[in-house]
């Protein structure tokens, strides 16, 4: 089905990442590529504020880690991408350096800022060279057989 596919996770519940992860390696080719994204937003005019230096980097070590782990379990090879700027912009960017035909990501209940700011998988999809699939959160109960411990866990 795809050759590259993008796979954009942000730090929501482990049962969404596992969702995405599981997804993506339905629809890859056999000898396919999967890249996890995972951005950490940029700060500006970081000295300004009370958030140590240290703060994105331990930020990318963590969230590595996570995805790995989550990769792992799964049995899903994937490459993790940790970036720091723009979640949208740089999903973009991504999709388009690695020729990718597929952006792969989730939705979340909209909120007063998403109607303002519009939402990440809305620039996505409106600036994208490529397929995107959105994937939406199942309404509750109807997820099989993830555990409900699954959802609480942060990724």
């Amino acid at each position: 089905m795809y050759r590259t596919i993008i796979c954009g996770i942000g730090m929501g519940s482990r049962q969404t990442a596992n969702r995405l992860l599981r997804r993506a390696a339905a629809l890859l080719n056999d000898g396919g590529t999967i890249i996890v994204i995972h951005v950490v937003e940029n700060i500006p005019d970081r000295h300004l504020t009370d958030i140590p230096e240290e703060f994105e980097r331990a930020a990318i070590i963590d969230a590595e880690q996570k995805l790995a782990s989550c990769c792992k379990e799964l049995g899903v090879p994937a490459r993790i991408e940790v970036r720091i700027g723009v979640a949208a912009s740089l999903l973009v960017s991504v999709a388009a350096e690695r020729a990718a035909d597929l952006i792969l990501l989730s939705s979340h209940v909209p909120d007063i800022t998403d109607y303002v700011f519009s939402s990440i998988v809305e620039k996505v999809v409106r600036h994208a060279e490529c397929s995107v699939l959105i994937d939406r959160r199942p309404r509750h109960g109807h997820e099989g057989s993830l555990r409900a411990a699954d959802d609480a866990a942060l990724l």
